[in-house]
């Protein structure tokens, strides 16, 4: 599921009531530093093949504000203003040129809308990257694991990358932001049992939480079409006992 343009919405979130949602990646295919197994937009490419393909800040602004004047002239509410699409929106080079730029249209048009980012968590050894995502109301960084052999299962990154120094990163935030983890079981192609709701698997990745402190943690399970097969949608009821243990440590838990 790609988006084919750089705006979309309004839609109605389940986690975000309505948002308007940002695609700074190309509107053919996936551009993302992860090739997760259950991404809804499909396999991927790595950012190093596609990276030509993105369009500059000087195009995409221009399109912001025109979109913001239309919504305002008709009086739509936003609830948030939303990065996401077709793979990591962190990756695009001006990244944190285009937020300034897009906080500024937000004060003008919509000033009671918070700002959203949807991360992998990948990019926070950038300057700009992380300036900007401390900088929005609502960063949310994906963590589906703190296992560094099942982060590679599930997650696929393109390059080397260790969930240690993603729960270090993290740390920067101060506790202002959202984990956001899928929670999910099955089989890899090459028959491979994989399965982030064991009990080694919580207690690595409760330990990272108790790391990186967020406010609050988002807790989901498979809802649309995964690239990989045999894959298996958690019950809700293991959701509410891995909530519970998530509340245990003074986080908001969050489950859909």
């Amino acid at each position: 599921m790609l988006f084919n343009q750089i705006i979309f919405g309004p839609v109605h979130s389940r986690r975000l009531g309505v948002s308007l949602g940002i695609n700074l990646l190309p509107e053919d295919i996936k551009l993302c530093t992860y090739n997760c197994i259950y991404c809804e937009c499909g396999w991927g490419e790595t950012e190093e093949i596609l990276s030509s393909k993105l369009l500059s800040a000087d195009v995409i602004v221009p399109v912001l504000e025109e979109k913001f004047k239309i919504l305002k002239a008709n009086n739509v509410h936003l609830d948030s203003i939303t990065y996401s699409g077709n793979g990591e929106p962190t990756v695009h080079p001006q990244f944190g040129e285009i937020t300034e730029q897009l906080m500024r249209l937000r004060d003008a048009y919509f000033p009671q809308t918070i700002i959203t980012c949807l991360s992998n968590s990948t990019q926070l050894h950038r300057a700009d990257v992380l300036r900007a995502l401390l900088a929005i109301d609502n960063p949310i960084m994906k963590l589906d694991t703190g296992i560094q052999t099942t982060f590679e299962q599930i997650n696929k990154p393109f390059y080397k990358i260790q969930t240690a120094d993603i729960c270090k990163q993290l740390t920067e935030f101060q506790g202002n932001l959202t984990i956001q983890t899928l929670f999910l079981k099955g089989k890899l192609d090459d028959g491979t049992k994989i399965d982030n709701t064991t009990e080694a698997e919580l207690s690595a990745w409760l330990d990272c939480l108790k790391i990186i402190k967020p406010h609050t943690a988002m807790l989901y399970p498979i809802d649309r079409e995964t690239p990989a097969r045999n894959l298996v949608k958690i019950e809700k009821n293991i959701l509410e006992q891995i909530a519970k243990r998530v509340e245990n440590l003074g986080i908001k838990a969050l489950i859909y």
